[in-house]
């Protein structure tokens, strides 16, 4: 009998401790993931880009619930058939927290919020930019094994604010909000960065993360 109720009591414990373990998730994980987006537009023979390369680290402070930073990098360019018209190079920081939805499987839905803080030049007029931001996405992410996964992202809402500052002119400010990332061009960014969106950022990105 009371070799039947040890065994009894380590089955209950071990199922408890599995439990446990399983509602805690990804509690306590480290994330790493570098997301990429770019976008492009072009009218006759002139063409703007749009490149965002943004490494991402992050940990799940809860099941479902991450914080996170990125470092990375910004480029703008017009150009009219080989001629450059605008090279705007500029570095990100970027933190962030984001919060998981399971789908099914393993497959999920998250929702982010991110304040991103862009600056740097445009080369060819020696332009200084600076921008400060706030962004609302939603995303889809698929963990293909416990340690890696493939993940998108779409822009749904955000404001920025953007200083251009000419070398020897005034400088001009700049406040955007966009709903998924509808808005009018302004013509400042035609102007001094020739590049291809009203915001600095690209709407849509896709990375792959990894979990440790």
């Amino acid at each position: 009998m009371k070799k039947l109720l040890l065994v009894a009591g380590l089955a209950f414990f071990g199922l408890t401790a599995q439990a446990q373990e399983k509602s805690k998730g990804l509690e306590g994980a480290w994330w790493a993931t570098s997301q990429f987006g770019y976008q492009q537009t072009k009218e006759g023979d002139t063409k703007g880009t749009n490149l965002t390369v943004l490494p991402l680290v992050g940990y799940f402070v809860s099941p479902s619930v991450t914080v996170g930073a990125g470092v990375g990098i910004v480029n703008i360019k017009s150009e009219t058939g080989s001629t450059t018209n605008a090279n705007t190079n500029l570095v990100v920081v970027e933190p962030l927290v984001r919060k998981y939805w399971n789908v099914a499987g393993n497959f999920y839905f998250f929702g982010q919020l991110a304040t991103p803080i862009i600056t740097g030049k445009e080369k060819e007029a020696n332009t200084k930019v600076n921008q400060f931001g706030v962004a609302m996405s939603g995303g889809f992410d698929y963990f293909v094994t416990k340690n890696f996964s493939v993940e998108f992202s779409y822009n749904l809402a955000s404001f920025t604010s953007t200083t251009i500052k000419p070398d020897g002119g005034d400088k001009k400010t700049i406040n955007n909000f966009s709903v998924a990332h509808v808005a009018s061009v302004d013509p400042a960014y035609i102007s001094a960065l020739g590049g291809s969106a009203p915001n600095l950022t690209t709407p849509l990105s896709f990375g792959f993360k990894f979990v440790f």
